[in-house]
């Protein structure tokens, strides 16, 4: 065992799977005592079994680690607070919270419905906020912590997924958010986007060209999780890792701007905004497009 996490207090939502797992025996085995949550439902979110987190824990006492299951629903605020309760009331202290649980509900927009939208929100955008907000309550009083989101490259958008993509894009301005406004606190916030071959991403509809295991994605969360990220003040960012692959995203901001002589007017906005202020392509509608294309030019027959 290390000891890159040793003393603190580490909890996992979606942890009895994949990624989640992955992290949570990352932690215990930098020395870490990880409270495991998973809700141990099927990748639709349905049929919850509690027997997911409990196995995870056998495998990090096996590992002579220590470990608490709690198999609670983060879409819930209950679900949320007993995640952090359960920390407090084992180990006394909470270091920090990973939020990697999640469920897919595919459906084009058009087609989409209210039960494929709300509990894919739910899961991944209120699961963050519920662990987020009762953490981050504590860490304030503590004077340290660290709120770890995970997104996805799909936060740029999706061709099926509009649910997943707009919850993983409201994770990264939970982030940015705690970061902000808890950074006086001492408490950071940053996120990770993995690429990694779980159950989810075998249902990612193109090719992913750069794509590692969960393992990878587990080493980038503990040093996150660790006082040499603290030491460097790393708060408010958005990290891929995909194998050996590490990046970095870039920050919102204004790419061109330009200004009226006088009032905006529809015309005047016509004849200035194309060639003036213009736009940023998006690259996966041009990945699409490319895509589109070279099926076109097998199907089209030879001349």
């Amino acid at each position: 065992m290390g000891n890159f996490l040793a003393g603190k207090v580490i909890a996992v939502t979606g942890a009895g799977r994949g990624i989640g797992r992955a992290v949570a025996l990352a932690c215990a085995a930098e020395g870490a005592k990880v409270v495991v949550n998973d809700y141990g439902v099927s990748i639709e979110g349905g049929e919850p079994t509690s027997e997911i987190a409990a196995s995870v824990v056998k495998e990090i006492e096996a590992a002579d680690g220590e470990a608490v299951a709690v198999a609670d629903d983060v879409s819930t605020m209950e679900g949320g607070q007993r995640i952090i309760d359960t920390a407090l009331t084992r180990y006394g202290r909470i270091d920090g919270v990973v939020c990697v649980a999640g469920i897919l509900r595919e459906r084009m927009l058009f087609n989409m419905s209210e039960e494929e939208w709300d509990p894919v929100i739910a899961t991944h955008l209120k699961g963050t906020f519920t662990v987020f907000r009762a953490a981050s309550a504590v860490m304030r009083k503590q004077g340290s912590g660290t709120l770890i989101g995970f997104t996805s490259g799909n936060h740029q958008g999706s061709v099926a997924q509009a649910n997943y993509s707009s919850a993983k894009g409201g994770i990264i301005s939970l982030v940015r958010s705690a970061a902000l406004g808890l950074n006086k606190y001492g408490v950071t916030a940053n996120c990770v986007a993995p690429v990694a071959r779980t159950r989810m991403s075998a249902n990612v509809p193109m090719e992913l060209k750069e794509i590692g295991e969960p393992e990878d994605v587990a080493a980038l969360v503990v040093y996150l999780l660790s006082e040499r990220a603290r030491e460097e003040k790393i708060t408010g960012q958005v990290y891929t890792v995909a194998g050996p692959k590490i990046a970095v995203w870039a920050q919102p901001r204004e790419l061109r701007s330009a200004y009226a002589d006088g009032a905006w007017t529809p015309e005047k906005i016509a004849d200035f905004l194309p060639g003036t202020v213009g736009t940023d392509p998006m690259p996966m509608l041009a990945q699409l497009e490319a895509m589109a294309a070279a099926a076109a030019a097998k199907e089209r027959p030879n001349a």
